[in-house]
């Protein structure tokens, strides 16, 4: 265990028996990164710092439920700022009436745009068509996928920067095939 997690680890057990200069000290090692969590999370300044408040609140209540045998004390409190953040999000969302749901836009494509893509699509696969079957597969399972280069080139038994050269070239290819 590092330094910070024993800390950690320590302060939350102190915190479950009610000890406020260890929940000060918990709040200055680790709102930090729990505000960050909330912000990300929301997007919102205000609304995270709010949201800051009600998951130290609940560390305070809760510290008791933290489990050392089951993982990390900043997991757990990364965990519990998480938590409440998605909470607070789905709780943004369905505030919204079925009112609103009649001025919200359509997001899918209109029929040009639906008719564009689809022309991409097969020119794409036209491009595709035009390469070797098994570069084709290779770009597809990385490109499409997300294969590694290290798990393409163990399925097509080729060493690693053959496979980087198959799919740099293929793309070369591509680009090539597609620019009008």
């Amino acid at each position: 265990m590092t330094d910070q997690t024993e800390e950690l680890a320590a302060l939350l057990a102190r915190v479950a028996l009610r000890d406020r200069a260890a929940f000060e000290r918990l709040y200055s090692v680790a709102s930090p990164k729990l505000f960050a969590i909330c912000l990300r999370l929301l997007k919102d300044r205000r609304e995270a710092e709010d949201a800051l408040q009600d998951v130290f609140m609940k560390i305070w209540n809760n510290a008791d439920r933290y489990l050392p045998d089951i993982g990390s004390p900043a997991a757990w409190l990364n965990t519990v700022a998480r938590n409440h953040a998605i909470d607070r999000l789905r709780a943004r969302k369905s505030a919204v009436g079925i009112e609103a749901a009649e001025t919200l836009p359509d997001p899918s494509p209109g029929p040009e745009a639906a008719a564009i893509t689809r022309s991409e699509g097969r020119r794409i696969d036209d491009c595709l068509a035009a390469l070797l079957p098994d570069r084709a597969e290779a770009v597809r399972r990385a490109y499409v996928e997300g294969e590694s280069y290290r798990e393409l080139s163990d399925r097509f038994s080729v060493p690693l920067n053959t496979m980087r050269s198959w799919l740099r070239r293929s793309l070369i290819q591509l680009r090539e095939c597609l620019t009008p």
